[in-house]
């Protein structure tokens, strides 16, 4: 009896694997392991965390749409104060991205995907409550605006959860999902926004309506308001559907080698050549458009270029399965550069129709850039050095979402155009080139991937 319970040793390893609702084994390079189980919680807790990052990305740019707004509803902030309003998430997101890289490793994927999405009820009802009143301070909205970086942060955490459950050839594919559809957060709120705050979808439990510069009704607390029950439900979803995964549990300082790589900080330059901008792009876009062409209803429109970004970043995870990540991102930059010197012809010739047309071009070049580059840092680095080195790059990059913004402001309030501003993302894009071209791409690079 005894060497009976050895007699099917695959059966015994499947069995043991689930037990008690927690996963006590898992290595997904194994193929028989994986097709027989593996796969079916790995795809459960993706989709959960798809779930999770698309309302964390709405929260982190709900400013971008908010603060076009504001002014229309009986608030007088400057042209300036707006800009910060929209770039704010994106310093603190940024800068949470650091920390929240480090939590699954030290609390669990699942515990942590569970905090951090519940804590995004904090700004969403908390900005429900202050647009009502036109009296309220910038001061309050900043610090409104401060806790959306939550949002932000979320995204270096669920990539770091989400690197652990698939095995190395699927990586590019399960983190241009969980990435690429989080990302399309940015462009619902924005699609979403203009539709909500016209109908009084919370009328009278909510809060009254107020009257826009053209004295139409609006509600412009339903922007923050239409999120809370989802964010709740997901949360509560995340808790029962999702798990912990042993064996991936690491200390700070544990996670901390990563530092000591180089090519730690050469992938985080690269990734924010195409998230910072795709970020940064998507949180400056409405206000850019109601600067420059003040004849155009912006928030009709700038929810195209982010939908577009968002959508074709698992396409970029997936070509680059195929064909490597590094030749896919090389060839991309080239066409952010066209891309960029495109919107920068339409922009001096004051034709909103080529200028969108150049900057949705510009969003699909981030969006392939953010699958390809992704799919590069697991084959650059170990297992466990990968995920954190995806969380890292990731905190890195936001800070495009408040970098971008802050630099179309200055260059439009001290040139009177957004010109100057386009002419150094072009500079960065063509180092980027070169960075991606020596390290990754030529014939005797160093990490050939």
């Amino acid at each position: 009896m005894e060497g009976a319970k050895n007699l099917n040793p695959i059966k015994s390893d499947r069995y043991e694997s689930k037990r008690k609702g927690r996963i006590t084994r898992w290595n997904p390079e194994d193929e028989k392991f994986w097709n027989s189980e593996g796969k079916r919680h790995a795809n459960r807790n993706l989709w959960i965390s798809v779930a999770a990052l698309f309302l964390a990305f709405v929260v982190w740019q709900i400013w971008s749409v908010v603060a076009v707004n504001l002014n229309d509803v009986g608030f007088s902030f400057t042209s300036s104060q707006l800009f910060t309003l929209a770039a704010l998430p994106g310093l603190v997101g940024a800068t949470l991205r650091i920390f929240f890289t480090f939590m699954p490793g030290i609390v669990g994927g699942k515990n942590w995907t569970v905090i951090s999405t519940a804590l995004l009820l904090l700004p969403a009802v908390g900005i429900g409550i202050a647009v009502q009143n036109p009296e309220t301070s910038f001061t309050t909205m900043a610090i409104l605006a401060a806790l959306c970086g939550i949002g932000g942060g979320n995204f270096s955490s669920s990539m770091a959860n989400i690197a652990y459950f698939f095995p190395k050839k699927l990586k590019g594919s399960a983190n241009g999902i969980n990435a690429g559809l989080g990302n399309l957060g940015v462009s619902a709120v924005q699609f979403v926004t203009p539709l909500v705050i016209a109908t009084g979808t919370f009328a009278g439990l909510f809060g009254s309506s107020q009257v826009s510069g053209s004295g139409s009704e609006v509600w412009i607390q339903n922007a923050a308001y239409i999120w809370v029950i989802p964010i709740a439900l997901v949360t509560i979803i995340a808790l029962w559907g999702m798990d912990n995964l042993p064996n991936t549990k690491q200390s700070v300082k544990e996670q901390a080698i990563i530092f000591k790589n180089k090519h730690t900080w050469i992938m985080s330059w690269l990734y924010t050549m195409c998230f910072g901008s795709f970020i940064g792009y998507a949180a400056a876009f409405p206000l850019l458009i109601k600067s420059e062409f003040p004849e155009v209803n912006a928030l009709q429109l700038a929810f195209l270029g982010p939908l577009v970004g968002a959508s074709v970043r698992p396409i970029g995870g997936w070509i680059s399965d195929k064909l490597g990540g590094a030749i896919v991102t090389f060839w991309d930059i080239i066409i952010m550069i066209a891309a960029t010197t495109g919107v920068i012809y339409f922009l001096n010739q004051h034709h909103f129709t080529g200028f969108l047309i150049m900057f949705i071009i510009l969003f699909f070049t981030t969006g392939i850039a953010n699958g390809s580059t992704f799919r590069m840092i697991p084959i650059i680095f170990e297992p466990k050095q990968a995920s954190p080195v995806l969380g890292f790059t990731g905190a890195i990059a936001a800070y495009g979402a408040f970098i971008i913004p802050k630099i179309f402001s200055w260059s439009i309030s001290t040139t009177g155009t957004a010109n100057l501003a386009l002419y150094l993302f072009i500079a960065y894009y063509g180092i980027s080139l070169v960075v991606c071209w020596y390290y990754y791409t030529r014939k005797n690079a160093e990490v050939k991937c």
